[in-house]
Parts: structure tokens; C-alpha cells; sequence
């Protein structure tokens, strides 16, 4: 158990926002689109020759631009408005879908522009998700980003159980093209609720940050944030072998199920409906256990419907522990999610987001071709046996390896702190590296919990921008102790001054603050090319 909030915080709370509410239900049809295209390009593909591996491709063509464009997405996120590059992504999807849709129309949707088209849209998807993800901390109030996180899984879910069925029914009737027609119409949707809507975001009070320069500091933030990492491992130890299940039902249900396409779509769609069953009991599951244990519970949960796949014969009481499984799944996936969103103040947020989700898109596809070879060699009944066996480790590992239960209770709100440098020669942009130390007085018997908030204090100043931080002891004077750290320009000191410390950060130093005698003593360094 734990301590958590007595009054759980419901599921549709983030729903009463009117933004919140508008994009989400644009986001839902948008799944549903997305779900639907896939089904009417499968079935352009059929007759094609070698159809299993165009058939294959498609999934292919949407998700690997992802996996190679979530980072550079991230970065771009956290550098613009997130809105209008919302729009403007949002904008070119449609027009691809809708140049899908008047090719299909015509007859002229050959398998080449038909892959061409669809890594087109998976490249607005990439440019989308860090941005979408990022801007959910500003739609609806911090306590209530788990709830926001079930129903961005929760709209995934019903995407993906109610999307193929109905695109099925469509296309038998009316053929590929209104599928397309439909995906177009929910991309113009989103584009239109964007435009009406608004909502605050932080200004940018320094010009924005170069390209490079943003991703090595998103990734210095990420490595000197154990917290953060913690998650992403946690996030490889449940993915990579829940996809197991993912990649190998389509094989369980025709071989040992004896199930034709319907009935892999009522197996996908008990899924769907404890992803939905998990959204709505998330509340209750936030009062009664911690992240780690919610975490610990879906890798049993997901174990055991990867044990009812591999060995029992019923189709309802697999259906029923896949009920368990899609529940698992969502607890996990929303439990991660919002870990990471409250973890991760705003100015890198987007960035740390696209690493998350670089994770869990690789985990998936690597994992899926990995259970695929352990199937193709051993049967896909060992491969989801030894996949079980793996999520139950992932359960215990959290004895050794929990992630942060008290994310909620973190203050990331900005709070630039630091006096402004007093200077004689005012620093270009790019010069430097700069070098800042910075002095403190600490008498004898404080040394030893001075050191050890220090460690916290070295940790802050390389997630907000240095590169490397050292404490030191003057030997020339009593009691002298001298922090050092490099940033490499004013630029991003100057950012680091006034964008990226947090309330947490103040917090820090205030701890540090107690430690040590008599006011601090800061110097500025910049470099200088000698001659």
C-alpha cells in the first residue's frame, strides 16, 4: 500500500477541460482513422504478388519513421510553438491521406506509392507524438496527469479493437477508398479543433536554442536524471517481452485456436476492452497501490495472459485473462507515461517524451522480431512461455529497481533564482565554454551532509546544462570548499539561468544553503583563445 491521495482523482477528471475534451475526442476519431487506413492498405496489397510481404511492409512504412524521427521530433517540440507545429503537421497528413484517398479513387495506388504514401504519414506521426505528449502538463492540472495518460491509452485501445472491425465491414461494401476518405476527414478534424483552441504556455523569454546544442542538452538531462532512467528501464523490462503477445496472437489464434480473422479480432478486441476496463478502475488502482507496485502487478497480470495464449485451449478463458492482459497493458503504459510527463519540466520535456517513446517503439518492433525467431525455432508456445517467464522477473525486479512514487509531490514550475552575473564585458552568444565556480564557507562538522547535498547540487547543475561538475576543497584557506562546472556557451548559461532551473532546483541549493557559513562567492569564466 501507499501514500497516496485518500480521494482518488477520477479517470475522466482531465474531460472537463473544454480543450482537453475537444482534442481528445479529435485524437479518438483520429485512432479510429489511423486503425482503419491500415486495414484498406492490407487489402489493396492482398493480390499483389508476394502479398505477405507487402502486407508486412505496411507496418513497416508507418512505424519506422518513428523510431528514426522521435528524437530529432523531440528536439524540434521543445524549440517552437507545439501548437502550430501540431497544425502544421496535422495539415501534411491530411493532404497525404487525402492524395491517398484521390489515387485510390482513380486507380492509380500501386504498391510503391501506396508504402511511399503511408511513410509519409508515419513521418507526420513521428513529428506529432513528442509534441502531443508535451503539451498534456498544459492542458489539465498536475495532479490529474495520470488520468490524462488512461485516456490517451484508453483512445489508442478503442482505436485498435474497434478500428479493424469497422474498416472490414467498410471495405467489404464500399472498398478501400472511404476508409482513406475518413482518415483525411479525422486529420482535418484535429486541424480545425487546433485552430479554435487555446491554451497557456510558457514564454520564451531567450532566443531559442540551436538544434544540436538542444539535443546534447536533452540528453545530458537525461543522464543526470536517475529518476528518468529508471523509467526507461523499467519500461524495456515489461515491453520487450510483452510483445511477445502482440506479435504472436495473429499465430495462436489461426493454429491453435483454430480462429479465422473474426476471431483474431474478437482476441484483439478482449484487449481493447481491458485497456478500456483499466482506464476506467485506474483511480481506484492510483489509491491502492504505488507506480512500482501498479507496474509490479501489470507484468503478472500481462504473464498470465501470455501463459493463457501459450497453453489453454478455451477460447472464452483466454478471452477473459486477455480481458487481464489489456488491463495490465494500459496500467502499465498510462503508469509509465505520466511518470515520465511529471518528471520532466517544460523546457525539455518534448525531448525527454521522444526518448521514452524511441523506447517503446523499439522495444516493441526488436522485440517482436526477436519472439518471432524464438518461435520460428523452438514454436510460438516456447517463445510466450519464456515471455511469461520474463514478465515475472520484471514483477520481482521492482523489489531492487522501483521508480519514484511521489512524482505528483515534485515542483518543476520555473523559477529563475540565481542573481543575474554582475558583469564588465558582456559575453557573446556563443562564447565560451564558461567556466563558474562557485565558493562555499562550511564548518568542520557540517562537511560530511554537505557533501552528500552537494552530490544532489552536481546532478541539478548537469541536468540544467553543464557539462562537467566537480566539488573541490581550497587548500590555501579553512573551511574553503569551491563547486566548479562548465557550460558551453553564455547562451546556455543564460538559458540555464532564466528558462531551465525549477522550484525543485531551489530547493536543492536551499538544503546546501544551510550547510554552509557566510554568503557564496560566484565567478564567471569565459574562454579565450590564447594569441
Amino acid at each position: 500500500m501507499n501514500s497516496a491521495p485518500a480521494t482518488p482523482i477520477s479517470t475522466w477528471a482531465p474531460l472537463r477541460s473544454p480543450v482537453y475534451r475537444a482534442l481528445w475526442i479529435a485524437q479518438l476519431v483520429s485512432n479510429l482513422g489511423t486503425w482503419m487506413q491500415t486495414v484498406g492498405a492490407q487489402w489493396i496489397l492482398v493480390d499483389q504478388p508476394n502479398a505477405a510481404a507487402l502486407v508486412s511492409f505496411v507496418q513497416t512504412a508507418l512505424a519506422l519513421p518513428v523510431m528514426l524521427l522521435s528524437i530529432p521530433s523531440g528536439v524540434l517540440a521543445d524549440l517552437v510553438d507545439r501548437r502550430r507545429l501540431l497544425i502544421g503537421a496535422q495539415t501534411a497528413m491530411a493532404l497525404a491521406s487525402l492524395t491517398l484517398t484521390l489515387f485510390t479513387a482513380t486507380g492509380h495506388t500501386t504498391p510503391a506509392v501506396l508504402l511511399m504514401l503511408l511513410f509519409l504519414l508515419g513521418c507526420g506521426q513521428a513529428l506529432t507524438a513528442p509534441a502531443w505528449q508535451a503539451i498534456q502538463p498544459e492542458l489539465v492540472p498536475r495532479e490529474q496527469i495520470s488520468s490524462a495518460a488512461a485516456l490517451g491509452s484508453m483512445s489508442v485501445n478503442i482505436g485498435r479493437a474497434v478500428g479493424p472491425a469497422v474498416a472490414g465491414v467498410i471495405v467489404a461494401v464500399a472498398g478501400p477508398t472511404v476508409v482513406f476518405a475518413f482518415n483525411t476527414l479525422s486529420f482535418v478534424g484535429i486541424v480545425a479543433v487546433l485552430l479554435v483552441s487555446t491554451w497557456q504556455t510558457s514564454p520564451h523569454i531567450l532566443p531559442s536554442e540551436r538544434p544540436l546544442a538542444a539535443l546534447q542538452a536533452g540528453t545530458r538531462f537525461i543522464r543526470a536524471a536517475p529518476s528518468i532512467r529508471r523509467v526507461l528501464f523499467r519500461a524495456i523490462l515489461f515491453i520487450a517481452p510483452a510483445s511477445a503477445v502482440w506479435s504472436l496472437l495473429p499465430v495462436i489464434a489461426h493454429d491453435r485456436l483454430g480462429l479465422a480473422s473474426d476471431g483474431y479480432g474478437l482476441l484483439l478486441g478482449a484487449l481493447g476492452l481491458g485497456a478500456v476496463c483499466g482506464a476506467l478502475g485506474l483511480s481506484r488502482l492510483r489509491v491502492l497501490f504505488t507506480p512500482t507496485q501498479r507496474l509490479a502487478l501489470a507484468a503478472v497480470l500481462f504473464g498470465m495472459g501470455a501463459v493463457a495464449t501459450a497453453l489453454v485451449h478455451s477460447v472464452v478463458l483466454v478471452l477473459v485473462l486477455l480481458v487481464g492482459a489489456g488491463l495490465a497493458w494500459l496500467l502499465a503504459m498510462a503508469t509509465l507515461n505520466s511518470t515520465m510527463q511529471l518528471l520532466l519540466p517544460a523546457w525539455v520535456r518534448a525531448r525527454g517524451l521522444s526518448v521514452y517513446m524511441l523506447v517503446f517503439m523499439g522495444g516493441q518492433a526488436i522485440g517482436s522480431l526477436l519472439w518471432g525467431l524464438v518461435a520460428g525455432a523452438y514454436g510460438a508456445v516456447t517463445a510466450l512461455l519464456v515471455a511469461a517467464g520474463l514478465l515475472a522477473c520484471c514483477a520481482v525486479s521492482t523489489v531492487w529497481w522501483p521508480i519514484r512514487h511521489n512524482v505528483e509531490d515534485i515542483d518543476l514550475s520555473p523559477a529563475a533564482f540565481w542573481p543575474e552575473p554582475q558583469l564588465v564585458v558582456e559575453p557573446e552568444a556563443e562564447d565560451g565554454p564558461v567556466l563558474v565556480m562557485r565558493g562555499y564557507d562550511v564548518p568542520a562538522a557540517e562537511v560530511a551532509a554537505f557533501t552528500v547535498s552537494m552530490a544532489m547540487v552536481g546532478r541539478s547543475r548537469q541536468r540544467t546544462g553543464a557539462m562537467e561538475w566537480r566539488l573541490y576543497r581550497d587548500v590555501g584557506v579553512v573551511d574553503r570548499y569551491v563547486e566548479a562546472f562548465v557550460v558551453r556557451s553564455w547562451a546556455e548559461h543564460m538559458h540555464q539561468h532564466q528558462v531551465r532551473l525549477t522550484a525543485r532546483d531551489r530547493e536543492i541549493e536551499e538544503t546546501v544553503a544551510h550547510y554552509s557559513a557566510g554568503p557564496h562567492t560566484v565567478s564567471h569564466l569565459v574562454a579565450v583563445e590564447p594569441g
